[in-house]
């Protein structure tokens, strides 16, 4: 039976530089590098970039990371400052940045959980929402 999450991997092109973005700008603790990849973690989850023919999605499939309210002001001039590129703008409940990295893969940066969006569901359902 499965059980959760146990790592997400994402392609890139240049270790270095993917490696640098997700240190410096995510915040992922680095743990092992070697010539077409490495290996990260941020909050429990493991993280691995590897080498590949990079294809980012053109649909919404997306990355989302937790971050802290008092956070989320700080973090998004960072990225902007940076001159790092928005993919979308936010229009759901929390705080979020959408975001690209490197190499185009798409990633959120989100203040909320699961609790606080089913609370904004009840407040402002989905068309054709069902609770299950």
């Amino acid at each position: 039976m499965l059980q959760g999450l146990n790592h997400i991997t994402i392609a890139i092109s240049d270790v270095v530089r993917s490696l640098a973005f997700y240190t410096e700008f995510v915040g992922m603790k680095a743990h092992v590098r070697w010539d077409r990849g490495a290996y990260l973690s941020l909050g429990g989850v493991w993280f691995c970039l590897s080498c590949d023919d990079v294809s980012p999605s053109q649909d919404y499939s997306h990355i989302a990371f937790d971050i802290a309210e008092q956070d989320f002001a700080e973090f998004r001039k960072k990225l902007r400052d940076a001159g790092v590129i928005e993919w979308k703008q936010n229009v759901s409940e929390g705080d979020s940045v959408y975001f690209l990295d490197p190499d185009g893969n798409k990633l959120e940066a989100h203040s909320g959980d699961l609790q606080t969006r089913l609370k904004a569901l009840k407040e402002k359902p989905y068309s054709g929402l069902e609770w299950l």
